[in-house]
């Protein structure tokens, strides 16, 4: 008995000390082509996790508030990619590469110790999780696609259906304006406006900006048009192509995929998705567009905080 006590003992002191490495702060980190920066909020003692942002070219900072509510069970990391928010911004295109958003991972995770986590990838960071994972990383306890990017061929085959929702005259508009490749035309802009308001933020659009974005500069428009493309609709940049949907069964750790019920993610897709991953869950979240952790904080959070939970209990 006083061997099992002792060995126990030895367990808690390994992750209290694995946590106390964790405590909140913020700093930057070197990664090829700059400094990418982090935030750690909360200081609980369950196994962190780590956030990736969408765009390519978003930013962090309006997620902190929703995200920080799992901050009572675990530290929550947030970064900015390079090119984004607070990290660097170089101009140089040949940075803006997958495998180059998956090094930041690798360096982060040295310069913080992260020898064990969970790991959330948001829309465009759904591409660079499952990148991540054919890398067969050590350590990932479980992977969560938040509305995520895994196929541009899926996420514009999605975009079709949600734009045959819209009223006729909205949708000629923007096929109009599409066709033209005028995407400054004020008509243009308040028909996309009607799309958002419908499948990206339900309960804000334009979104409120968060007080935790205060000082930050906004979306890197370079870096979306390069990679992506001047529309939401119809890709033209680098990740024209994407698609690892022929790597998702090869994914052995828990997943879960988590949408809002007007997602331009569409619930539908999370679910053809799941098919491909053996170890999978579906969680969908009702009242809420692509931006859950703005429309729907607790509900998403506590979907998430369940998973983490069942996985760890394991």
């Amino acid at each position: 008995m006083k061997y099992l006590l002792s060995f126990l003992i030895l367990i808690s002191f390994a992750i209290e000390s694995n946590c106390q490495s964790l405590q909140p702060k913020e700093g930057f980190v070197n990664v090829i082509g700059g400094r990418i920066w982090y935030k750690i909020v909360g200081s609980g003692k369950k196994t962190p996790l780590l956030i990736i942002h969408g765009g390519p070219g978003s930013r962090s900072c309006e997620g902190i508030p929703g995200y920080s509510l799992l901050a009572d069970d675990r530290p929550v990391i947030f970064y900015d990619q390079l090119g984004s928010g607070n990290s660097d911004r170089p101009t140089d295109t040949t940075l803006w590469q997958v495998p180059r958003f998956v090094d930041e991972i690798e360096k982060l995770r040295a310069a913080l110790d992260l020898k064990e986590l969970h790991i959330l990838g948001s829309s465009w960071g759904g591409a660079v999780l499952i990148e991540y994972m054919i890398t067969k990383p050590k350590g990932v306890k479980s992977v969560i696609f938040s509305g995520p990017l895994l196929s541009t061929k899926i996420w514009m085959e999605d975009a079709k259906i949600l734009l045959s929702k819209l009223p006729k005259n909205l949708q000629d508009t923007i096929n109009k304006y599409e066709t033209l490749k005028d995407y400054d035309a004020a008509a243009y802009t308040s028909a996309t406006d009607s799309f958002y308001a419908r499948f990206l933020s339900v309960k804000h659009w334009p979104p409120v900006k968060s007080s935790s974005c205060d000082g930050v500069p906004g979306s890197n428009h370079q870096v979306y048009n390069y990679m992506w493309g001047s529309t939401e609709f119809n890709a033209t940049g680098t990740l024209k192509n994407f698609d690892r949907t022929d790597y998702l069964h090869e994914i052995k750790e828990p997943v879960l995929f988590i949408a809002g019920r007007q997602d331009e993610a569409r619930p539908e897709t999370m679910y053809k998705f799941q098919k491909l991953v053996p170890n999978s869950k579906v969680e969908i979240i009702e009242n809420a567009g692509h931006a859950k952790i703005v429309d729907q904080p607790e509900a998403f959070t506590s979907a998430i905080r369940k998973f983490l939970n069942s996985v760890e209990m394991k």
